[in-house]
């Protein structure tokens, strides 16, 4: 964490509650490896700007009612900082209205009292869109660990090295570009299937020819039909995507594993059709209740953090 007497670039305001433990420990689980850094106390990642590689850091205030952030550019951070903010806020869900949210799913009892335990849990988000899919496709099929180790490799070998001044502390290498990306054997490189290389290279070129892949505020249906019209992206990932990168608070990733085992309550998983069923009344917070399902589905296994990918 920053050291305390170092005054930070700005503070982002909250609405409590404010889960930071959940969130932080979601987003180390899932942190790609030389490219973010996480603890309990702070999160740091470096960013690419149009002139400039950037070390974000970011940390809670001791009340949690704002996050407190840094920024380590080599010709200072004029002119990035609304933008910087503007990505952390989705990040970590800082505009998240957690009363609307914990009235909309205590519709239903079972989700009630998930929410009366876990207060003020938010959808953990993406700094950028494109990284985020590139690593929920390398995540199809595997652990969240396998996917963490393939992440780290596929930066390690298209990435962009950090001015040596600026390396340390596990952050190495800025995330490729889909230009980097696009021509790359990256099935070879990483030794995965091809298919999933494939998917990579697709989505980097449909990036580069609409910029707009990733727009933000089209309707959750558009989204996940535009994700899913892309090779190697099936309604899982898509939904994923729509959830953590385009702020979609009704994303629902159908047939998840980790959804049905927390709702069985003694006589079975539901079905994919049951489980979707039972989800309309958690509408429009969907996303919110898929968290704490995972959340307990993780507690119930005895897994300190989640797994999902």
């Amino acid at each position: 964490m920053p050291h305390p007497l170092y005054r930070p670039d700005y503070a982002l305001p909250l609405r409590a509650p404010f889960d930071w433990a959940r969130l932080t420990a979601f987003l180390a689980d899932h942190a790609t490896p030389g490219i973010e850094t996480v603890t309990a106390e702070a999160y740091a990642r470096t960013v690419r700007t149009d002139d400039d590689i950037v070390i974000l850091r970011v940390a809670p205030a001791e009340d949690v009612t704002a996050l407190h952030v840094w920024l380590d550019a080599p010709r200072g951070a004029s002119g990035i900082r609304e933008a910087m903010q503007t990505r952390l806020r989705a990040m970590f869900d800082l505009d998240a209205d957690p009363e609307s949210v914990a009235a909309g799913l205590s519709h239903d009892p079972f989700m009630a009292e998930l929410v009366q335990r876990r207060p003020g849990l938010r959808i953990p988000g993406a700094f950028d869109p494109f990284e985020l899919t590139v690593r929920a496709i390398l995540g199809q099929q595997v652990s969240v660990a396998a996917a963490t180790q393939l992440a780290g490799r596929l930066v390690s070998a298209f990435g962009t090295p950090l001015p040596a001044a600026m390396a340390g502390a596990g952050l190495t290498h800025v995330f490729p570009e889909p230009g980097q990306l696009v021509e790359a054997d990256i099935s070879l490189r990483l030794n995965m299937p091809r298919a999933r290389g494939r998917a990579i290279q697709s989505l980097a070129s449909a990036f580069l020819h609409a910029p707009d892949l990733f727009a933000i505020g089209l309707g959750l249906d558009e989204s996940v039909a535009r994700l899913t019209s892309l090779p190697g992206i099936g309604p899982w990932t898509a939904h994923y995507v729509a959830m953590r990168a385009l702020g979609q608070a009704d994303a629902f990733p159908p047939g998840d594993i980790g959804l049905m085992r927390a709702l069985d309550g003694g006589q079975g998983r539901p079905s994919r059709t049951a489980l979707l069923a039972r989800s309309q009344a958690w509408r429009p917070w969907r996303a919110y209740a898929a968290l704490h399902l995972w959340a307990e589905d993780a507690e119930r296994r005895g897994a300190s953090r989640q797994a999902l990918r």
